[in-house]
């Protein structure tokens, strides 16, 4: 059986052979939120992906047109679909119904990749947004485009919202075709196209998340209001082998994705860590993301002991493990400035023994990461936010852009560098030039840098009610108008964040330059110097390890 869970070694092999992208998101439904929206994040964590807004304007198409389809990790061709008569527009992961997509991929049994499916996780995210006004209607055109192309990645779990709903839709290919011989020798091909998938409304009031690893075991067969599932999920493993029991006992992530040490420590420890900041009792399930205790899986949803603000939810993608076991500045991978991050690879083997690093929500190899408020009291085009930011969430800012907007700010926009073309005017770039400095001397310069990011985003959030209600006057007599003023003030937020973050790293890097600390007291000719060295422990560790050998002699009469 499939059940049986994998060796240490194993696991190590199928963590890390999984497509690069490694991601976190958090669901929080409309009872769950302070304001009553409902949000979703998104952290894509890949060390080959370039952070940028994509924009895709609503657009009009001829009867019979055909598009193409591009694989949104590599850009491989995959095939062409039908394109539907008319698209909404798009902003990053929101669309203009406030309608918003995550993802993040578990993988799950490799012999259910689809190689010749067109339909990638990807294009499957853009594809759906571009034609959805709700949730449930987006879990409808995602089941029926792979079913109709053909499914071509591994195991995703997807996390989809509207103004009203959250839902955790998690999906699963069914392999690719197989040439098989017949009757007298006659070859016959074998091909299950499609996918199969289950999907879960978050209930109100309640939080959920998932981070590379499908959470949904069991689910209600007979509640379509809460519950939508693909006919032949259950029936597809019972041909596969892959399952045998009562229907009413079959678990999705148990069958296509079972659990090990890695799926928990590395992919569930995120989900738990995220709920721990916002929910008391978390510790009962401490062993069970450590790896040690499988069988005491978390609840797929969580309820908050307080609504949570969209900078509460902010605070969940900035996680790495602080305040817990796991705290990532507590041990000695930390060096001495207490780093939050650790190079890769994850994992390594010292005289035959393997080890590895903590994976947190908050990692330095973050393309971009967003949280989406999706507001019910407000026209569409004002009510959607994509709260974006570019590079490590611990470090970045969240910029607001409304969903109806016509444009992107040009620092985020598509085209302005790449991952091998710096560009001095590119969010991604001027992030990850602050960034990268602060992992130098981490301790001090987050202190430095947190500073101008609290200012940034409590002004945002500050500023929106009153853009809100500018936005939502105009709307009345001209929504085109209306537009138009969300679109410069997104425009000009995401712009001026960049040139006041290219500020900051000017700043940062004259005050730390070789490792030294100097004091801003006006005197730029020759300013006061601090050589704030290392801190005590790290110094301790540095004479257990080499003795005498750095110690001063003692000299006679001295």
């Amino acid at each position: 059986m499939r059940q049986k869970m994998f060796s240490l070694m194993g696991l190590m092999l199928f963590v890390f052979t999984l497509p690069a992208m490694a991601c976190t998101n958090f669901l929080i439904s409309k009872g769950a939120s302070t304001d009553g929206s409902t949000m979703i994040t998104y952290a894509a964590d890949s060390h080959v992906l370039y952070g940028e807004l994509y924009f895709r304007p609503a657009a009009d198409y001829p009867e019979g047109t055909m598009i193409d389809v591009y694989e949104w990790d590599t850009g491989k061709w995959l095939g062409k679909i039908k394109q539907v008569p008319h698209t909404y527009s798009v902003v990053g992961n929101i669309n203009e119904h406030q309608v918003a997509i995550g993802e993040t991929t578990y993988g799950g049994l490799p012999e259910l990749v689809d190689t010749t499916g067109i339909i990638d996780y990807g294009s499957l995210m853009y594809l759906t947004l571009q034609r959805a006004k709700t949730a449930r209607e987006a879990i409808k055109i995602m089941g029926e485009l792979v079913a109709e192309y053909g499914y071509y990645s591994s195991g995703e779990s997807f996390s989809i919202s509207d103004k009203n709903e959250v839902w955790i839709l998690e999906m699963i290919g069914k392999g690719s075709p197989k040439v098989v011989k017949g009757k007298r020798n006659r070859t016959n091909t074998v091909y299950n196209k499609g996918a199969v998938w289950v999907a879960r409304r978050i209930p109100d009031g309640y939080i959920s998340g998932h981070a590379n690893q499908a959470r949904i075991t069991t689910f209600p067969l007979n509640d379509p209001e809460n519950c939508i599932y693909s006919p032949d999920v259950i029936g597809f493993a019972r041909e596969k082998g892959y399952f045998n029991g009562e229907d009413k006992d079959f678990s999705f992530s148990d069958t296509y994705a079972p659990m090990d040490f890695g799926a928990a420590r590395f992919c569930e420890a995120r989900v738990w860590a995220g709920f721990n900041q916002v929910t008391s009792g978390m510790d009962k399930y401490t062993d069970y993301a450590k790896g040690y205790d499988l069988k005491n899986r978390m609840p797929l949803w969580v309820k908050p002991d307080k609504k949570l603000s969209v900078q509460d939810v902010i605070g969940m993608m900035r996680d790495y493990y602080q305040g817990t076991d796991l705290d990532m500045t507590k041990d000695i991978g930390a060096g001495p400035y207490q780093s939050i991050v650790r190079w890769r690879p994850m994992t390594w083997e010292i005289d035959g023994e393997k080890y590895f690093n903590e994976r947190a929500i908050s990692t330095q190899q973050t393309g971009f990461s967003f949280v989406t408020q999706s507001r019910d009291w407000l026209p569409d085009p004002i009510g959607g936010i994509l709260w974006f930011s570019v590079d490590d969430s611990y470090s970045t800012v969240y910029v607001p852009m409304y969903c109806g907007i016509t444009a992107v700010p040009e620092a985020y926009a598509v085209g302005n560098g790449d991952l091998m073309t710096f560009s001095d005017d590119a969010a991604f770039w001027v992030f990850n030039q602050v960034s990268n400095f602060a992992y130098t001397r981490y301790r001090d310069m987050i202190v430095d840098i947190q500073k101008v990011q609290s200012a940034l985003e409590n002004k945002f959030v500050a500023s929106t009610p009153i853009v809100d209600k500018a936005a939502a006057e105009m709307y009345q007599t001209d929504p085109a108008k209306a537009r138009e003023f969300l679109t410069d003030y997104s425009v000009n937020q995401g712009n001026s964040t960049v040139k006041r973050w290219k500020e900051l790293y000017h700043f940062l890097f004259t005050k730390y330059l070789d490792g030294n600390v100097k004091e801003i007291d006006g005197n730029n000719q020759n300013p006061k110097v601090k050589f704030p060295g290392y801190d005590e422990q790290y110094y301790r560790i540095l004479i257990e390890k080499t003795g005498d050998k750095f110690k001063v002699p003692e000299q006679d009469g001295k």
